[in-house]
């Protein structure tokens, strides 16, 4: 397959990933959807599936190929599973480390600042549960039981949902462009995957306090995140343990500012500078493991 020819089917499903899911929220808040409502998660896990939807049109009608196999979607277990089931939780133990170093940056066993951060993508039933579950446990076993409940979602209803991202940014958009080479496909994918997050973002998620500086924020993250996720995918042979790994993230990322206060929502959290501090040092890791340590060579087409 020549590269013009890859390149045409990649810019085709970023086309039309971007109208499906832009064009799925612009009618939610059109109809007089609300961010905070409990119509809100649906929608989302719905925009969650448009990548999916995008990758597997242009594998039936454009490749004439099946999805399947030509896409990476296997269960076969291996190592890099576990890999793409543990390594979120670490990388929050560490990002919430790495954030108490910092100065004008507490503890904060009653999580307050948590609360505040997330008011306005909660409803006020969550908020109130939320705060009886925290006056009920001590912090520290609060954060440990987050991860856990993020470790069983990340393996069942996230991994499924987030399957609808990866088959299309690991599965259909990392085919097309394997030819750019391992680091160069991961960076275009992270741009178009933060990208792809800007009408929620516009909306106050992940960066609340900066709307609109969280667009590029966000594109910055999942560019470091990116080949992490390419890299899993690829050595497990299998988007399905992309998906693990995108729904484990999912599922413990909010626990990396439970017990923060100060910071703001730029500089704390998994998305904030120092979440962008840990996932630097883990692509660094990429770097060394598969330039000295890895057994066999990474195919990436």
């Amino acid at each position: 397959m020549s590269v013009t020819t890859n390149l045409k089917r990649a810019a085709q499903f970023v086309v039309l990933a971007y109208i499906l899911s832009y064009g799925l929220i612009y009618s939610y808040f059109a109809l007089g959807g609300k961010w905070a409502s409990p119509l809100a998660l649906p929608m989302m896990l719905a925009y969650m599936l448009m990548p999916m939807v995008s990758a597997i049109i242009l594998q039936k009608l454009v490749c004439k190929e099946g999805v399947i196999g030509p896409l990476g979607v296997s269960f076969k277990l291996n190592k890099w599973f576990l890999v793409a089931w543990f390594l979120m939780p670490v990388v929050v133990i560490a990002t919430i480390g790495v954030s108490l170093l910092m100065p004008g940056i507490h503890y904060d066993p009653n999580m307050t600042a948590f609360f505040e951060r997330f008011r306005s993508s909660l409803t006020t039933t969550q908020m109130a549960q939320m705060k009886h579950q925290i006056e009920m446990l001590p912090a520290p076993l609060f954060v440990l039981i987050g991860l856990i409940q993020g470790l069983i979602a990340g393996v069942t209803i996230n991994a499924v949902f987030a399957f609808g991202e990866e088959l299309g940014w690991r599965g259909f958009l990392q085919k097309q462009l394997g030819f750019l080479g391992f680091w160069r496909s991961s960076v275009v994918i992270g741009i178009v995957w933060g990208f792809w997050h800007a009408p929620v973002i516009l909306q106050g998620y992940n960066y609340p306090q900066h709307p609109v500086l969280g667009v590029f924020m966000m594109t910055a993250w999942t560019v470091l995140l990116a080949p992490i996720f390419s890299y899993v995918r690829l050595r497990s042979k299998s988007v399905i343990a992309a998906s693990i790994l995108h729904g484990t993230l999912n599922g413990c990322a909010g626990a990396a500012v439970m017990v923060i206060r100060g910071g703001g929502d730029l500089i704390v959290g998994l998305t904030g500078l120092m979440g962008f501090i840990i996932l630097a040092l883990v692509n660094i890791g990429i770097f060394v493991y598969d330039r000295y340590y890895a057994e066999e060579q990474l195919i990436v087409a």
